[in-house]
């Protein structure tokens, strides 16, 4: 009996601490849990630009706020970026109907180089032409390809380096559960 109080006070802290650490996960989107290969990358708001797509498009970044983009930087010579182009594809189609955008940055490559690399794998995606590598220059990836995860106020949340199985279910629910955690803040 003696030692009672002392694990009634334990106790006590316990389920503090345990209540506190609920509250702080749900409202940060902290419990989501982050698959291999993607890192948290809290740098702050997102770099703007403007560039044009393979068929004179301009996208603004600035512009895109409101939904979670997937910003992709890649190039037809980088061979993960090859292996990587038809998973973006399968998850593409798993988030059509999502707030949820896609924007891929070619680096540095003229538009024949894209187009003709882009119809030989047969996917659908569009991208951007960063024709003079200076947009690459100013997100500074650490390799190709490199992956962004911008939330809907624009700032960068997440990294993944290398090539990644975007399609496959471990990565398609993580996104899904970003923009969960998202609507849920709103």
């Amino acid at each position: 009996m003696k030692h009672l109080p002392k694990i009634f006070h334990l106790l006590l802290i316990s389920l503090s601490l345990l209540s506190a650490e609920t509250v702080f996960a749900g409202s940060t989107g902290s419990d989501i849990k982050t698959p291999f290969g993607i890192r948290d990358y809290n740098i702050g708001m997102a770099p703007d630009f403007t560039l044009q797509d393979i068929d004179g498009e301009t996208f603004e970044l600035a512009k895109a706020k409101g939904d979670w983009i997937f910003l992709h930087f890649w190039a037809s010579w980088c061979g993960p970026c090859r292996e990587e182009m038809p998973t973006i594809q399968k998850m593409a189609d798993a988030m059509q109907k999502e707030n949820f955008r896609i924007v891929m940055i070619n680096t540095a490559e003229d538009e024949d180089t894209v187009f003709e690399f882009l119809s030989g794998i047969d996917v659908e995606l569009n991208t951007l032409m960063d024709l003079d590598g200076q947009v690459t220059e100013v997100w500074k990836p650490r390799g190709l390809p490199t992956t962004f995860l911008i939330d809907p106020q624009g700032e960068v949340k997440y990294q993944a380096i290398g090539g990644r199985e975007w399609g496959e279910p471990l990565y398609v629910n993580f996104l899904k559960q970003l923009l969960l955690s998202t609507d849920e803040r709103r």
